[in-house]
């Protein structure tokens, strides 16, 4: 067994009811994978479920993407080693950027009726933006699916004495079987039922957790009695100089203004649900929805994280904690809809990101090189089929690499160390993209890759500049002013971009034209992206 991987004790029987409701769940989820495997007959079926999808189900599974990604596992992990201040990432860190994509930056991302992030972006600056973002975001979210298998292989390890191996092949199965047949509509479909059991399971755990802990201040009277535990392990707002990677500079600076910003207004995986909406209200009505479930998050799936500090203070790998309550607290029946709510927490990130980055790939590289090779666009029934291989090919791929997973100190903290690399450029030129109609294409591809290269350079000098030895949070900030001040300079000191190439792009050019006024106004009217 690897290192990363720590076992907590013998794996406990699971009960005839146990067993029932696992079997239900997920022959429930195969199900409705087949259901609607009827209704793809085309790329744009597979890709943006026809663009059919209501409000509700946008919301609640832009929820189950985020929270089985981070939440449920490497959250409370997180808030194990590291306290209240990581509910932070749900309060200050969802709900104002859910308002900032849904009234700013979704309009026009739904009205240019895009595929994905990196092809606005092209659209607004040019080929080498896209292609530049594309590679970005293919790279993280293949590094983020074998990082939700590798959650599966601790989850079954610790529950079921599992090996990961076998626990990565499983999992890796079950989610390719509805993925690769339903596309989009599937997943999100998958997701609606995921977030409920998710939700009924959370709620059951926290309450026995905190229960058997003693209740709320007797829990928090023994983790403060803990040799090394400090007062700031119980401040949601933690002192700048305090040894934890999240101080309240970063929490306000980093996390508040770039990096969750970033996260709900240039994430594909994220996006790509409201881009599938059937109207323009029901996309934005669909992000306010996940900005309201995402305030029950930090209660749900952090909470148990502190009791299992008051109950398990030695644990070796934090992001056993929930697992390991799981194991030792839940009684027959409960237990097997909590072990349901974990699949559900990893198959929704799973399928989230196996879809986008499928359409990624599709989309923004393998059809612009089609048509150069080929001299014709890409057909439908192409792209569909080579969709589902990619699917297939990614999951397999994703399986083999993930026993490298978890040299980090929490799952959640390498999460982020990652998204941190580009998420301050990719929110510094969108920004300007929407509301600078002087940004030009050179401008954004030189700002772009000068801010990537910051932050890979901040990263690496860390606790000698920063103070913390995991600065995710400041090298995101600083990387976005970077790449602002990068934009705006080569951007004066370059042509301006044509009228018609800003025309339904660009926030000032839309109010000025008439004439995209009045595009503007149709599209919204007949529904055509």
């Amino acid at each position: 067994m690897p290192d990363e991987i720590v076992s907590v004790g013998s794996a406990s029987s699971l009960a005839v009811i146990d067993i029932a409701i696992i079997v239900a769940y997920i022959v429930g989820m195969q199900l409705v994978g087949i259901f609607y495997s009827r209704y793809v007959h085309s790329a744009g079926d597979f890709f943006l479920a026809g663009k059919a999808l209501p409000f509700w189900a946008v919301g609640v599974s832009i929820v189950a993407s985020d929270i089985g990604a981070i939440d449920l596992i490497t959250g409370s992990g997180a808030a194990y080693r590291h306290g209240v201040a990581q509910a932070n990432f749900d309060w200050i860190g969802s709900v104002p950027a859910v308002l900032l994509a849904a009234f700013i930056f979704l309009p026009y991302y739904w009205r240019a009726g895009v595929y994905t992030i990196p092809e606005f972006l092209g659209r607004r600056y040019n080929a080498g933006v896209q292609w530049l973002q594309a590679v970005i975001w293919l790279a993280f979210m293949a590094v983020n699916v074998s990082l939700m298998l590798w959650m599966a292989s601790v989850v079954l390890n610790t529950v079921l004495g599992w090996s990961p191996p076998v626990a990565i092949a499983v999992t890796a199965v079950l989610v390719g079987l509805y993925t690769v047949t339903g596309g989009l509509a599937a997943v999100v479909m998958t997701d609606v039922l995921q977030v409920v059991v998710m939700f009924v399971g959370a709620g059951a755990l926290v309450v026995l957790s905190v229960w058997d802990a003693g209740g709320w201040s007797r829990m928090s009277q023994t983790i403060l009695d803990q040799p090394g535990t400090t007062p700031d392990y119980f401040t949601l707002m933690v002192p700048h100089g305090a040894q934890t990677p999240y101080p309240w500079t970063g929490i306000v600076f980093g996390l508040g203004i770039v990096m969750s910003t970033a996260y709900f207004v240039g994430n594909q995986a994220i996006l790509q649900r409201a881009l599938g909406a059937r109207s323009e209200w029901d996309a934005k009505a669909g992000m306010i929805v996940a900005g309201f479930l995402k305030l029950l998050i930090p209660m749900l799936m952090f909470v148990p994280g502190i009791a299992a500090r008051a109950l398990y203070p030695d644990l070796a790998k934090p992001d056993s904690a929930v697992p390991t309550l799981v194991r030792d607290l839940m009684p027959a029946g409960l237990r097997g809809l909590m072990f349901a709510a974990f699949f559900a927490a990893l198959m929704s990130s799973v399928d989230s990101y196996l879809n986008s980055w499928t359409t990624v790939f599709i989309s923004d590289l393998y059809s612009k090189f089609y048509r150069r090779v080929a001299g014709q666009p890409l057909g439908d029934y192409h792209a569909l089929g080579l969709s589902r291989w990619l699917t297939a090919l990614l999951l397999v791929g994703a399986a083999l690499f993930a026993p490298v997973i978890g040299r980090f100190e929490t799952i959640y903290v390498a999460l982020q160390t990652i998204l941190s690399f580009f998420q301050g450029p990719t929110l510094a030129i969108l920004l300007l993209g929407i509301l600078w109609r002087r940004a030009t294409g050179w401008g954004g591809l030189f700002g772009l890759v000068c801010g990537v290269f910051l932050t890979m350079m901040l990263s690496w000098l860390g606790g000698d500049v920063f103070p913390s030895e995991r600065p995710f949070l400041f090298v995101s900030f600083w990387s976005f002013w970077c790449t602002l001040a990068v934009t705006v300079v080569v951007s004066l000191l370059t042509k301006p971009e044509p009228p018609e190439k800003l025309r339904g792009l660009v926030y000032g050019e839309v109010l000025r034209d008439p004439t995209a006024q009045a595009l503007l106004a149709e599209r919204m009217r007949t529904g055509d992206g």
